[in-house]
């Protein structure tokens, strides 16, 4: 039997050249980011589905691992790829919300995986580049988000 070689729907590969343009450009997004005074994070790319669908049944195509393989010291443990970086910041705030600076100002630049069929012109892996400000008390951290786009 022969295997093709190709890479499966919604996933595409980048070959050096292709890398090195996207390198540059990860590169001045976060200089644009720290400029403003945005700090890196960085978050698991696998969390737990139920953190991940905050506890509902499961309505978004998201990719499941497989429970067997996954044990941590309470056992096995449902997880999934994050469909986006805004639940599991919303995790890190929760959980370490007394040792974060007021107001917390974050930007993450990692991939995000979906379940859902691709389409012309989306994938099922992609980039995603975030910015937030948690825990502002002005409008201001809404405009400062325009300026900084």
């Amino acid at each position: 039997m022969t295997i093709k070689p190709e890479v499966p729907g919604g996933f595409r590969d980048y070959l050096p050249a292709k890398m090195i343009q996207r390198q540059k450009m990860l590169d001045i997004i976060r200089q644009v980011y720290e400029s403003f005074g945005f700090s890196p994070l960085e978050t698991p790319a696998v969390e737990k589905t139920e953190v991940l669908v905050g506890g509902e049944s499961n309505t978004k195509r998201i990719f499941n691992v497989n429970p067997s393989q996954v044990e941590d010291g309470e056992g096995r443990q449902k997880m999934s790829l994050r469909f986006d970086l805004t639940v599991p910041l919303a995790r890190v705030v929760a959980a370490n919300l007394s040792d974060l600076p007021k107001p917390f100002r974050r930007y993450q630049c990692a991939k995000v995986w979906r379940g859902e069929r691709p389409a012309a012109g989306r994938y099922r892996e992609f980039m995603q580049f975030d910015a937030d400000i948690v825990g502002a008390n002005s409008m201001l951290a809404d405009a400062e988000i325009i300026w900084l786009m």
